[in-house]
């Protein structure tokens, strides 16, 4: 008896140590996705929008500034902390976008030592008229073999992901006077790139599983046609 025990005791220990093995090599190739998609996204997402100046990370700019919230300008931290990137980089990106004329900078006159960022006439025309038609042809493009289950599943699975790395980012920047961690409770179910649909459609259900922690159930239905950026 004591020996079938001791068996199905190294039974299930080699199982779990399979498993564990299993999932970092999925982990290792997930990841490894990840990263060759960001590039991509960056290299295909440029290209589209190349010919109205714009680069996928000014594309963000542009769409996050497009919100309505935003319409009486947002200060650079907090523009910052909404696309999870660090003000240096930000910083960059703003200056090149005010020298195409695309953003403009003015006092806060709630705080004079911020300086908030607006859109202006010119980078809304641009935005509005010249790269969201290129932006729906190139999501088109690469979605264009995804169902909306495929859309809604693929979504509420990054949800997670973000969620998960958000933490592990609060927890490293604890301590650090250097760095700030990226966080932005009104960021978690925003993106760059796509007008953020009205309640009950399925890019509301993923994010609404993500935060539950169950897969979203989508009933199927035909494309939205607006475009431009998950932004409220």
């Amino acid at each position: 008896m004591a020996r079938s025990s001791t068996k199905k005791t190294n039974s299930a220990s080699q199982h779990a140590i399979e498993a564990d093995v299993a999932k970092l090599e999925l982990a290792n190739r997930l990841f490894f996705r990840l990263y060759q998609c960001a590039n991509m996204l960056h290299k295909t997402g440029s290209r589209a929008v190349e010919a109205e100046g714009l680069t996928t990370q000014q594309w963000a700019v542009l769409g996050a500034l497009s919100r309505e919230r935003a319409a009486g300008g947002i200060s650079v931290g907090d523009l910052a902390r909404y696309l999870m990137v660090s003000r240096q980089n930000l910083s960059g990106v703003i200056g090149r976008m005010e020298r195409d004329g695309h953003v403009a900078m003015a006092i806060d006159g709630r705080d004079r030592r911020s300086r908030l960022v607006t859109m202006t006439a010119t980078g809304r025309r641009v935005w509005t008229t010249l790269a969201q038609p290129k932006i729906r042809a190139y999501y088109s493009e690469v979605l264009g073999d995804f169902s909306i289950n495929d859309a809604t599943h693929t979504l509420h699975y990054l949800l997670k992901m973000l969620e998960n790395m958000k933490r592990v980012d609060a927890r490293q920047s604890a301590g650090r006077e250097d760095e700030a961690p990226l966080v932005d409770s009104e960021a978690a179910n925003d993106g760059p790139a796509i007008d953020r649909p009205s309640n009950g459609t399925p890019a509301d259900a993923g994010a609404a599983s993500a935060r539950a922690g169950g897969p979203p159930r989508v009933r199927q239905q035909g494309p939205r046609p607006r475009c431009g950026g998950d932004h409220e």
